[in-house]
């Protein structure tokens, strides 16, 4: 994993991606069309599980725990403001928006999923990565 300086410019956001949007995906295209720019990849905190949900095309699910978990290979990417509402508005239920806890301790607006639909999918936590599966 690279190691930069992820304080972001204030007319930008950074968004952790975590599978289907990680370059090479079929979803990159949208990180490419909202004017994002890959910045490195990174660990989360190790405290979350990673699903594969069970839809058509299979989509990862990142759950944050009070216990248990590991640390997840993501990518951040950053966004200008002015295009992160429309890209959110994109997002299907039951993925979202919300915050991503890194290995420092800080946060990182990305990708996370409702804990309903993990119930009936796969717990993929041991590949550590999207990649992986």
């Amino acid at each position: 994993m690279n190691s930069i300086d992820l304080k972001n410019e204030k007319d930008t956001i950074l968004v952790a991606v975590c599978g289907l949007h990680m370059r090479g995906y079929s979803l990159e295209k949208q990180m490419l069309e909202h004017e994002a720019q890959f910045r490195c990849e990174a660990l989360t905190a190790p405290k979350y599980e990673l699903f594969k949900l069970p839809t058509s095309p299979a989509k990862p699910g990142l759950i944050k725990r009070t216990q248990g978990g590991a640390s997840i290979q993501i990518e951040i990417w950053e966004m200008p403001l002015s295009q992160f509402g429309h890209f959110v508005a994109l997002i299907p239920s039951p993925l979202g928006i919300g915050k991503i806890e890194m290995t420092d301790g800080s946060e990182i607006s990305g990708f996370v999923c409702e804990a309903y639909a993990c119930e009936s999918a796969e717990n993929i936590t041991s590949a550590g990565s999207w990649r992986n599966i």
